[in-house]
């Protein structure tokens, strides 16, 4: 039998997913339940994971999915796809879609990320961006919102959008899209040393962070960049 937290929890994250086709972030989970720290919402999940009724997909944020209802049978939804590990909701292919006649490409466009301290990563499955085929290094890409002003010395402001590149060649320079804890994501200038991995941000009103390897997922490097003008 589950207790009143573990129930609450449990019936939040089902009513989310089947609406928004995404868990919700620790924060509103917080907010729903009433506890004043993250540290409570860790403990509440891993007790539900050990007991079968959710499941944590590796190296995404928003990623807990339901396993079971709160009565114990099983939870059955096309919203999860267990097998490919992500949220699924939406029809389309997260891979890039060529329009021919203005020769350029549909990219999806999964949130917002930090150029500042980290925020939880948002991922809206469904938008995407039309963006010129020249800015595009390959067919594996996807576009995030930036919020924050921690690379204005690489040139990448508040409100600017960036092209990731989904890519395993990462090498000390780039600039990533680092996932903490599977949990919080960043734009940072990637650095490892030893055992250790360095987010650097480029403002010296920023300091640069220090992680040990087993807290941080790579989830791409910067590629390209979209400017509007009012």
């Amino acid at each position: 039998m589950l207790t009143v937290k573990q129930n609450q929890l449990l019936n939040y994250l089902i009513i989310r997913i089947e609406k928004d086709g995404v868990s919700p972030s620790y924060q509103e989970i917080c907010k729903e339940l009433e506890l004043k720290s993250k540290s409570g919402i860790h403990r509440i999940v891993k007790s539900l994971e050990e007991r079968g009724y959710i499941e944590r997909l590796e190296n995404k944020a928003r990623a807990i999915a339901p396993k079971k209802y709160p009565n114990g049978q099983a939870y059955n939804s096309d919203v999860i796809n267990f097998k490919d590990k992500f949220i699924n909701k939406h029809s389309h292919s997260h891979s890039i879609v060529k329009n021919f006649k203005s020769q350029s490409y549909e990219i999806p466009l999964l949130g917002k990320i930090a150029a500042g301290s980290p925020i939880e990563a948002i991922s809206n499955y469904g938008e995407y961006l039309d963006i010129p085929s020249l800015l595009l290094t390959s067919e594996d890409c996807y576009a995030l919102h930036v919020e924050g002003d921690s690379m204005i010395d690489e040139g990448i402001f508040d409100g600017d959008t960036v092209i990731i590149n989904k890519t395993p060649n990462i090498h000390n320079g780039d600039i990533v899209v680092a996932l903490i804890d599977n949990e919080e994501a960043t734009l940072k200038k990637f650095r490892k040393k030893g055992d250790s991995i360095a987010l650097e941000p480029a403002n010296k009103n920023y300091k640069t962070q220090i992680y040990g390897p087993d807290r941080i997922v790579i989830q791409g490097k910067m590629s390209g960049l979209i400017r509007g003008y009012n």
